[in-house]
């Protein structure tokens, strides 16, 4: 689950981090392509509902 709306709101690198981390859950790649700190991409996906593990 997402919010794809949420997601589709974000700047190019933030989309393709978040699409990133739904398709393949590796937090670690997704968070550099971000360009954000763990903590804070672990906040962004929180606030686009991916569900995780975390």
């Amino acid at each position: 689950m997402a919010d794809w709306n949420f997601i589709r709101s974000q700047p190019p690198r933030l989309r393709a981090a978040l699409e990133l981390y739904v398709e393949t859950s590796d937090i670690r790649l997704a968070q550099r392509v971000s360009g954000l700190i763990l903590e804070d991409f672990i906040e962004l996906i929180k606030k686009a509902g991916i569900r995780t593990g975390l």
